[in-house]
């Protein structure tokens, strides 16, 4: 396939993305049913970002003119672990490793191995050529680089296995947000989504509010509602139930709408159903120390990512700001 052929494939496939087709609403079924986090309403959203956002056509073409990627390149066989915290989070290196023209040989997370693999059969069934370049295995052996995303703890095995090969090795990251008390509904309506789009468990989901001293939360808490039917999902309502009762054991303040808590805590990471939080001083916005740096993904509020982005990155939008394209596209 020349580059062409490869934008028009994925732009055809933004298009069964959005699409009420009765075989891809069931693998959405399927794959609630193998991981209770992935609720259709989220996949769906995750699909509706990534064809909005990763594949219109004239997006494409222009993420493809930036690299000058050409019909003529030294193909690669990249090795990519995925990780599966939300629905198609890995789908950012497929589309990058296929556009580049080189050919890629997929781990995926056992959490999330249903959607992308029906994805790749159906464009597959469109261009037969596809299964030239996209394959899938349980162990990555032989390739000539490799991405791959998981834990800090994995992170490390990572660097063992591949760190003698072109790598890029991803860890835990998280977001933030920093907010003045000025913010109209909307914008907090839109922070909400932030933090609670695919329960909190993605990178670029909001973990950790800061905010100045005597901050008036009853809107904050109002606008956290649209997510309250999260306390009729069973496991988050299990996390729920065993962070609300470690709070009360340790007579530890907290405040809450039934479905969300918000804790006092210096940490930038924090449990699913809890939000941290830290008050700054006036006219002394948050001073982020190196550590929390290297762990940040998005800061959210005035200033930063405006409020309801973070979770609808596109196409120049790496992942721990490291441009993926730029790696691919400097092996050949």
């Amino acid at each position: 396939m020349n580059l062409q052929e490869r934008i028009d494939l994925m732009a055809s496939l933004g298009e069964y993305l959005k699409s009420n087709d009765p075989e891809w609403e069931e693998k959405i079924q399927q794959a609630y049913q193998k991981n209770g986090w992935f609720i259709p309403e989220f996949t769906k959203q995750a699909c509706k970002d990534i064809a909005d956002n990763f594949l219109q056509k004239d997006k494409l073409e222009h993420w493809a003119a930036h690299y000058h990627i050409t019909d003529t390149i030294d193909q690669k066989n990249i090795g990519i672990v995925m990780a599966g915290n939300i629905p198609l989070v890995g789908f950012q290196d497929f589309l990058a490793v296929f556009i580049s023209g080189h050919r890629q040989t997929i781990k995926l997370s056992s959490k999330d191995d249903v959607l992308l693999k029906h994805l790749v059969q159906k464009i597959s069934s469109l261009n037969i050529a596809v299964q030239n370049y996209i394959s899938f295995a349980e162990m990555l052996k032989g390739c000539d680089a490799y991405i791959a995303t998981g834990s800090n703890n994995s992170g490390r095995y990572f660097e063992q296995y591949f760190g003698k090969y072109p790598n890029i090795i991803r860890k835990n990251r998280t977001s933030v947000a920093v907010l003045d008390g000025s913010e109209t509904s909307d914008q907090l309506e839109k922070l909400s989504d932030d933090i609670h789009l695919y329960f909190g468990f993605g990178c670029r989901n909001v973990t950790k509010l800061y905010v100045p001293e005597e901050y008036d939360f009853i809107p904050l808490l109002k606008a956290f509602n649209r997510y309250s039917f999260f306390a009729d999902h069973h496991k988050y309502k299990n996390n729920y139930d065993y962070q609300l009762s470690i709070l009360l054991l340790n007579n530890i303040y907290y405040m809450t709408n039934e479905s969300t808590l918000l804790v006092e805590n210096k940490q930038i990471f924090s449990p699913v159903s809890q939000v941290n939080l830290e008050y700054y001083g006036k006219d002394l916005p948050p001073v982020f120390s190196a550590e929390e740096k290297m762990a940040l993904q998005c800061v959210v509020g005035k200033g930063y990512i405006p409020f309801g982005d973070a979770q609808h990155p596109g196409l120049f939008d790496y992942a721990d700001g490291v441009d993926t394209m730029q790696f691919l596209v400097g092996l050949s």
